[in-house]
């Protein structure tokens, strides 16, 4: 891009040179233009310079927010540390309105976090005792103590950080193809520029008496086409798009790990969301304690009675239980001979007498007739529940139910996303009955049910086959092959670092309204893209006629090369002012 403005002035300043060592008469000398000439680029790049600066402050913004010193508690005292000095493991004291200095583990007190610069949730998070808090998020209410967990580049901060320049960095497949354009155009505007310089040179006194010489007029033209032409506005069109758009989606929690990721985001008809941890909340409920008809048990006493039971599982369902038990203030009973049966449930001894809770697969194994509560058992399921059957001495007593409940915003998301043109789909490894229900309430018409980590990713391996582009939204390692085959890969932050590693857009948030927030961002970004490339061919395809001289024999005019380093000036600086107009950008209300 720089080959024109050099040839041109260069042009302009040895003609002047051997003008002045060479006289003719009085010559015509252009010190004052080349000088312009420079001075007008100088200040346009300078107006640039000033305008991706501020377009990159995301990062800069990002760099500011951790603190540079921390409380730690060693030997039992408190002192006052660089940050570079903690190191993992370390007690880490957080007083009401500090920042908190980097990641760890909340393990004494509680408090409410403002996590807003690096989520874009404006809601402050309740935190309590063996919760993950994010260094450079700020302490509002209580004091606590955390135990550091990572440091350096480990951390969330450092993560998005690297992320956002990396995306800043990169370009989109629509820039490979300015690129090429500008490698053509800059050869083909110095054939033009000669072919104006031999044509008015040639043939310019034929047009009328000119204002000097033919061959100054000549050179004149061939200067200003130079100039005018240089596509320095071509180069800037998608990158600084690209940097203030990422930066945008930085603020927001959404990270867009590069311009291939934006521009085919842009281009999405299909999205598949995986269900547990991503559409519902990933930690089940209990929803209902029903009694059998004849039990001798009330539902307090049914539900100790499987909270007994459960207390020593780990798994999802058996800690719903036993949290349930506690938040109604009940107390546990003794419990002996414990087994857990998996894929069936959990048996053992209270006070002698043989208790099984678990699905209807356990019942029909230990032979238990729960033919009295199989109505219930299908209404409940159909409803998304997940039914366990409990049985004192082969006698069924109950059905206590648990319900994994949606995440706030996801029917509203679902609607938003059908809104946008796009169609919904789930798929997800739960059974069809549950799943179903679970999509009759977000009002997703496809879905996928009980399907291993692999038939994930054949699924969507299959949409991508049929010709359309598929974004898969999911959290969990198991989403992770499904997220690589897809067209764009979101993962929320709230899972884990393969299904982050694994996807192309990281929403730091779990909120789901980023998803379509996301695709909106990435859609006005390519069109700011596109109005600057238009903006930017648009000016050379108007300036270059003019500069040429095709109007000189009309009307007279013809651009000087000072004029037409001003235009090129501005039409550079037009484009990175017309990126920075996505600093404004207001996703949809919901």
């Amino acid at each position: 891009m720089n080959t024109l403005i050099a040839v041109g002035t260069s042009s302009a300043y040895f003609y002047s040179i051997f003008a002045t060592l060479f006289p003719v008469g009085t010559p015509e000398v252009y010190y004052d233009t080349s000088v312009m000439i420079i001075t007008l680029v100088l200040l346009g790049r300078w107006m640039e310079a000033r305008a991706k600066h501020s377009a990159s402050s995301a990062i800069k913004k990002l760099m500011g927010l951790q603190p540079k010193t921390a409380h730690v508690e060693r030997e039992g005292k408190e002192l006052e540390i660089s940050v570079e000095d903690l190191v993992v493991g370390d007690l880490v004291l957080v007083r009401p309105g500090e920042k908190i200095p980097v990641d760890g583990i909340l393990i004494n007190g509680q408090s409410s976090i403002d996590e807003s610069m690096l989520t874009g949730e404006s809601v402050p998070v309740e935190k309590k005792s063996g919760d993950e808090v994010i260094g450079a998020s700020i302490n509002k209410t209580g004091f606590f103590k955390m135990r550091v967990t990572r440091l350096g580049k480990d951390t969330l901060l450092a993560q998005i950080i690297h992320l956002v320049e990396q995306a800043q960095g990169s370009k989109a497949p629509v820039q490979r193809l300015a690129d090429k354009i500008a490698a053509i155009f800059v050869p083909v505007v110095i054939v033009l520029a000669l072919l104006v310089f031999a044509f008015w040179w040639s043939f310019g006194d034929s047009f009328g008496p000119l204002p000097t010489t033919p061959f100054l007029f000549a050179l004149m033209a061939f200067i200003s086409v130079m100039i005018i032409a240089c596509p320095c506005a071509l180069g800037l069109a998608t990158p600084t798009a690209i940097m203030v758009g990422t930066g945008k989606g930085a603020e927001m929690g959404i990270l867009i790990k590069g311009g291939e990721a934006l521009e085919q985001a842009e281009k999405l008809d299909t999205i598949v969301f995986d269900k547990t941890g991503t559409l519902t909340s990933g930690k089940p409920e209990v929803a209902d304690v029903l009694l059998s008809p004849g039990a001798v048990l009330d539902t307090d006493h049914l539900l100790v009675l499987a909270g007994s039971l459960e207390k020593n599982s780990e798994h999802p369902l058996a800690q719903a239980v036993v949290s349930e038990v506690k938040k109604r203030g009940l107390r546990l009973e003794t419990l002996s001979d414990f087994e857990a049966l998996p894929g069936f449930g959990v048996q053992g001894k209270i006070e002698g007498k043989n208790i099984f809770l678990g699905n209807m697969k356990l019942m029909e194994e230990k032979k238990i007739d729960f033919s009295l509560v199989r109505e219930d058992l299908e209404k409940l399921t159909g409803q998304g529940k997940t039914p366990m059957i409990l049985s004192v001495d082969g006698n069924v007593e109950g059905i206590i139910t648990t319900i994994d409940a949606l995440k706030p915003y996801a029917k509203e998301t679902v609607h938003r996303l059908k809104m946008m043109g796009l169609k919904v789909m789930m798929v997800t490894g739960d059974n069809r009955k549950t799943a179903q229900a679970v999509a009759r309430k977000l009002e997703i018409d496809d879905v996928v049910a009980g399907v291993l980590p692999a038939q994930k990713r054949d699924e969507i391996r299959k949409l991508v086959a049929q010709g359309h582009k598929v974004a898969m939204v999911g959290d969990g390692i198991n989403d992770a092959p499904a997220l690589a085959e897809s067209t764009v890969g979101i993962a929320l932050g709230s899972g884990t670092d393969v299904a982050m590693e694994a996807s192309d857009i990281t929403l730091v948030t779990s909120d789901l309204r980023a998803v379509p927030q996301a695709i909106e961002l990435s859609r006005k970004t390519l069109t700011k893209i596109r109005q600057n490339l238009f903006w930017a061919f648009f000016y050379n395809v108007l300036g270059i006629p003019i500069a040429a001289g095709l109007l000189y024999p009309f009307y007279g005019i013809l651009l000087k090369p000072v004029f037409a380093a001003v235009a090129m000036s501005l039409s550079s600086v037009s484009v990175v002012g017309n990126s920075l107009l996505l600093k404004r950008f207001s996703p949809s209300k919901f």
